[in-house]
């Protein structure tokens, strides 16, 4: 058995915090590879993921807060938000699944936080298709403004360029 406790997770969340993009993970799978892949996603206040899906290949998503707290957000192919959940460790709802056609993202809300997330492999680069046209790249122009609308936005409002 292998057990994740704080001297996995402190080690984690201190390089997630030094690091520029403010995330790092631990892979309990071995490979890129594996059939099934399980990691540990600590992220800080400011980091920045691209709305994204697993469509081509059709891939769930399954994540877990372990510690500290996010948005998770559900959008339609526009940027309208269609669900808006803060997940907080110690409380519910603590697990949100995601299906293949589902646009999602997160913003993260408190330093230390942690997630665990679960889902098919082998890994793949995103499709041109699964990822958000209508939001920047990571590193483009724009992303710390959508962040910012990101931490107050409400179900139904849309994200303009």
């Amino acid at each position: 058995m292998r057990f994740i406790d704080e001297s996995i997770l402190n080690p984690l969340s201190a390089k997630a915090a030094e690091a520029p993009r403010k995330r790092t993970h631990f892979n309990l799978h071995e490979t890129l590879e594996d059939p099934f892949h399980r990691l540990f996603i600590a992220a800080e206040p400011g980091t920045y993921i691209r709305p994204h899906r697993h469509f081509s290949p059709p891939k769930w998503e399954l994540f877990s807060i372990i510690r500290g707290s996010m948005i998770l957000f559900e959008f339609d192919e526009n940027g309208k938000i269609l669900q808006r959940q803060i997940l907080k460790a110690g409380s519910t709802p603590c697990v949100v699944e995601s299906r293949p056609e589902n646009w999602h993202g997160f913003v993260v809300l408190e330093p230390g936080t942690v997630g665990m997330e679960v889902k098919p492999g082998p890994y793949q680069q995103p499709a041109p298709g699964d990822v958000a046209a209508w939001a920047p790249a990571e590193g483009e122009p724009g992303t710390a403004e959508l962040l910012n609308w990101l931490s107050t936005a409400r179900v139904g409002e849309q994200w303009r360029k």
